[in-house]
């Protein structure tokens, strides 16, 4: 009996390391990040992949003394360290962070010989550790840099991402909840039991849970990334998946806001337009320069095309139409992305130039964010944090990401961390999540003012045509013939 065991434990091992090295192989891509990247990304055709390409930069941790190489003029220093996993960032209005200190979650865990490769290929990325689960308080009391005070809030949650806090309220989102406490600031506990606000998918494949507050404090905009990859574990299981959600505080009701966003993540409000801006991780497998990842407003009811489209209106044709039909009309629809962020970059946080920052000049109006780095693509993308510059009406600039922290990568097929979240400090530093690296960077201009409110651009509404005037029909013909040239 022993020897058959033993027997079928080699097989299994033997099968596992032919698996990893067909993985590992994969086909190199043929376009830089940045070709791939902006207002305008280049778009080869579709590669599409039996196995996905799997390049992993094993995290082997910062040294002592060493750090990033922030932009010129930007400082980087350690905020805190020897963190468990540390992931979402939130800065409260005494100045105290939030961070949750999470993975993905126990029960969600891949099962069979795929998840064997899965967990194997988790672990070699730094996401294979247990969950800690832990909300924790980090507190910069001497104003020097360094978070000295440190505070366990809560340790019972469940895989948790998000943070928010209003009106002596805590927000928190696990993998398959929005909960809330009561919660006065400064203190250095979150006690009682948690109230249940809205049920989630669970944390299967695309486990992340972040949300974000309104300006008004009305609603809450959750992100739900899907379970798979292009739909191929049937429709059943997505449902309620790819897409951000609307919760309204004092109703308690919710509403799908926005679908056909793989993995939305980062969240934030663009302060000259008030837009709702997320950052979306699209699909794998066809190829190292497909797809890119992209940062682009939300507005209530759009379409992003997952699982059929990519990019606007390029359709994937692996997507079974049988088990999952492709909706009427959603070529129409589908709204393309504002801004790509590269292949498989892994675009995580976001947080938008807010007043009283002190990045300097050259990052004055734009958006920060975290790319946490490529699993999938030969050479490998993101390990970054970037800048994606915007103009004076709140639009991306036809311009590609400007570097903020690099050399996170050490150009031997190994990284020290991977960035995370980004949110601002009170005193307007920059302040990373380095989850695998269980660190958090302190970036600022050290030499820099608090830079000063952005003013939204005001629009003159035109005026609601309350009557109908002249030939509808005319006006059609006139406006069809002057775009195609009369012919």
């Amino acid at each position: 009996m022993l020897k058959k065991i033993l027997i079928g434990l080699l097989i299994l091992v033997v099968l596992l390391g032919i698996v990893v090295f067909v993985l590992t192989r994969g086909s190199a891509a043929e376009l830089s990040v940045d070709e791939v990247s902006g207002t305008k990304p280049t778009l080869v055709d579709a590669d599409s992949e039996l196995f996905p390409t799997v390049r992993i930069a094993s995290p082997i941790g910062w040294e002592e003394g060493e750090k990033p190489t922030p932009a010129k003029g930007l400082a980087v220093q350690r905020f805190a360290e020897d963190l468990d996993h540390p992931r979402v960032l939130y800065t409260l209005p005494n100045g105290d962070i939030l961070v949750t200190l999470t993975n993905r979650p126990a029960s969600e865990e891949p099962e069979g010989i795929g998840g064997a490769i899965m967990k194997f290929f988790f672990s070699q990325a730094g996401a294979g550790k247990e969950s800690a689960n832990q909300l924790v308080l980090l507190r910069d009391a001497d104003g020097d840099g360094v978070a000295e005070v440190r505070e366990v809030l809560r340790d019972d949650l469940d895989s948790p991402s998000g943070i928010a806090w209003r009106d002596g309220t805590l927000y928190i989102t696990n993998h398959n909840a929005l909960i809330s406490f009561a919660y006065e600031l400064g203190a250095s506990t979150v006690t009682g039991d948690a109230k249940k606000l809205m049920d989630l998918p669970k944390g299967s494949g695309h486990w992340m849970r972040n949300f974000i507050v309104d300006e008004a404090g009305e609603n809450i905009y959750i992100t739900v990334g899907s379970h798979s990859n292009i739909g191929e574990a049937g429709p059943e299981i997505e449902e309620g998946r790819a897409m951000i959600w609307e919760y309204n505080i004092a109703s308690g009701g919710a509403r799908q806001y926005a679908v056909g966003l793989r993995n939305a993540n980062g969240l934030d409000f663009n302060p000259l337009s008030g837009e709702l801006w997320t950052t979306v991780n699209e699909r794998d497998m066809l190829g190292g320069d497909l797809v890119p990842d992209y940062l682009t407003n939300v507005p209530v009811g759009a379409q992003y095309g997952w699982p059929w489209l990519y990019w606007g209106k390029n359709l994937d044709m692996r997507v079974d139409t049988s088990e999952y039909p492709k909706p009427r009309f959603i070529e129409e629809y589908t709204r393309r992305p504002e801004y790509a962020l590269g292949p498989h970059v892994a675009a995580l946080g976001l947080t938008f130039a807010k007043e009283g920052h002190r990045m300097g000049p050259a990052f004055a109006n734009g958006a920060f964010i975290a790319r946490h780095g490529s699993w999938n693509r030969k050479p490998p993308s993101g390990y970054d944090v970037v800048f994606v510059g915007f103009d004076e009406r709140g639009s991306p600039l036809d311009e590609k990401p400007v570097p903020v922290l690099t050399d996170f990568l050490t150009g031997d097929g190994e990284t020290r961390g991977r960035p995370t979240w980004v949110t601002f400090g009170n005193d307007g530093s920059l302040l990373v999540s380095d989850d695998t690296a269980g660190i958090i960077w302190r970036v600022i201009a050290p030499e820099a003012e608090p830079a000063p409110k952005l003013e939204r651009e005001k629009v003159e509404s035109l005026p609601p045509q309350r009557e109908l005037r002249g030939d509808p029909s005319a006006a059609f013909s006139d406006d069809y013939a002057r775009e195609t040239g009369g012919n």
